[in-house]
């Protein structure tokens, strides 16, 4: 029989790999030697803990967190030791998150019990961020089982929980395989990601083709546009529903199944028009929300970033110009991160009490997410940038790191005044930890710049502003079956592997370039 602490140990996956319940990993074994060694993990969850009461302990306590850390996420150095602790920091909130349950593996958003939940305390409305960050665990099972979950285990409910909030569950799980390219995986998941597509259809979808929500249902109440009960045309659910068919689209290509391919992508692109053509407002040069009663809403709101998150808007002036929002301090830019609504709007932090959820202008960590990836997308994938740069997605980012804190402390609650980072709600248990947003992959794809894709090309294209920095380090990062390593040496002397930017896969040298710039190797 196991010791106690042996089965535990196997079950958190860090002796021989992933546990008995696993799924089917697609990753490989390698002997290539890691560039970065965990230190810097250990010391810094070693801080967290020690701050920390532990009121409630799920799959991974903090006695293991370390171990469990330095076996399941990549490794991270760089000169800025706010973003650096902020990457581990991020990691260790979310796995307090992890649960594991008759029903397999699961992640919860909020710390404590909800009334609004559903089984085992699960809550659909930072699904996409909960996968998008946990692609880059080392094993697979986490992510894998909880995707299962939502598609068949709550569906079996009496009152199903995964529409409770617009989401982008398609989406992510294609890019899930973007990065594990465990092709079965989808082939199993793929008729009940089409049903679910087909079931907002019939519950969201107008006569005109677009999708209608609350804001509430977008997780966004008390908006300036909102109403927990007008059945608004968003920016939101509409760019999710592109992302998710445009991603149905792309796996029924995977599976070769043309009929579904050719379904999707008709939908995709006729979504695509719809939102170009009715939220899109040239006078003001922003994607709005269409009230239900007709005419769009007067005062731009972040959300109008959510078609970048997806690549939606053409590459052509006029959509890039949006983006000179971001850094008026009329528009979104304050000094605690990017507002919810535009600081001229005159219903600007009017609608909620500050003790409610209000996002008429409060800078929320799960749509700065958002914003962030769509800036990186911008940057990345498009010519037309209307002066954005690098070093905006850097400052941003960099600020929104700098927000984790409350009393010199590191923390992540659920909303913050905009002008002093306070958090907004207080003191209130629940707040803490929130699982409601995404950091890690930011680090990632946007500024170490490794952009997943479904063929053996390794893509990197760093937002590390020119100059910056003399060095950063991501290793021990499993994709596609493979370990990666990406590191930026000025001087070629702090990790010895020569000089400029350098990627390597299980330790052999696949591709390198003198400057930060976009850089395409082969596996």
């Amino acid at each position: 029989m196991l010791s106690r602490t042996t089965a535990l140990l196997l079950s958190l996956g860090l002796l021989g790999g992933a546990s008995c319940n696993s799924t089917k990993s697609t990753t490989q074994t390698t002997s290539a030697r890691p560039v970065l060694t965990t230190d810097g993990l250990r010391a810094s969850v070693a801080r967290f803990n020690a701050l920390d009461k532990e009121d409630v302990i799920n799959l991974v306590p903090n006695a293991q967190t370390a171990d469990w850390m330095a076996a399941q996420v990549p490794l991270f150095e760089c000169p800025d030791s706010v973003l650096q602790q902020i990457y581990y920091y991020r990691w260790w909130t979310m796995r307090k998150h992890l649960k594991q349950t008759p029903d397999g593996y699961v992640f919860t958003e909020f710390i404590t019990p909800m009334k609004h939940a559903g089984t085992h305390n699960t809550i659909s409305s930072a699904l996409g961020h909960h996968l998008n960050e946990g692609r880059w665990l080392h094993d697979p099972q986490y992510v894998n089982q909880y995707t299962k979950f939502w598609l068949y285990v709550d569906s079996k409910r009496t009152a199903p929980r995964l529409h409770g909030f617009s989401g982008w569950l398609e989406d992510a799980v294609y890019e899930l395989y973007k990065v594990q390219t465990d092709k079965a995986f989808v082939q199993e998941v793929l008729p009940a990601l089409t049903a679910d597509y087909r079931l907002w259809e019939k519950e969201r979808m107008l006569p005109n083709g677009m999708f209608w929500q609350y804001d509430v249902k977008d997780a966004m109440e008390e908006s300036i546009s909102g109403g927990r009960k007008e059945k608004n045309v968003r920016p939101t659910i509409n760019s999710y529903m592109y992302g998710n068919a445009k991603a149905l689209a792309a796996m029924a290509k995977l599976t070769k199944n043309d009929t579904l391919e050719r379904k999707y992508a008709q939908k995709a692109e006729q979504l695509r028009k719809l939102v170009n053509t009715t939220l899109w407002d040239d006078k003001s040069a922003f994607y709005k929300v269409q009230y239900e009663k007709g005419g769009l809403c007067e005062w731009r709101e972040e959300l109008g970033y959510i078609p970048w998150y997806f690549s939606l808007p053409p590459d052509e002036p006029k959509y890039a110009n949006q983006w000179t929002q971001l850094t008026d301090e009329g528009g979104f830019k304050a000094p605690w991160g990017i507002t919810t609504a535009e600081r001229r709007a005159p219903g600007f932090r009017t609608h909620g009490s500050g003790h409610g959820c209000e996002w008429d202008g409060a800078v929320w960590p799960f749509a700065t997410t958002q914003t962030l990836k769509g800036l990186a997308n911008l940057l990345t994938q498009y010519k037309n940038q209307d002066g954005m740069s690098a070093q905006i997605y850097y400052d941003e980012l960099r600020k929104y790191a700098a927000s984790h804190q409350k009393n010199g402390e590191p923390y992540l609650g659920e909303y913050q005044d905009e002008k002093n980072g306070e958090w907004l709600k207080g003191d209130n248990p629940r707040s803490s930890y929130y699982n409601h947003s995404g950091f890690a992959d930011l680090i990632i794809t946007g500024l170490v710049g490794l952009k997943p894709r479904p063929d053996n090309v390794v893509e990197v294209f760093p937002l590390v502003p020119a100059s910056k920095w003399d060095y950063f380090c991501l290793d021990q990062v499993r994709y596609h079956g493979r370990m990666l390593t990406v590191l930026w040496d000025k001087t070629g002397t702090k990790y010895n592997k020569g000089q400029g930017l350098r990627i390597f896969a299980d330790g052999k040298e696949i591709g390198h370039a003198d400057e930060l710039k976009r850089v395409m190797a082969k596996l």
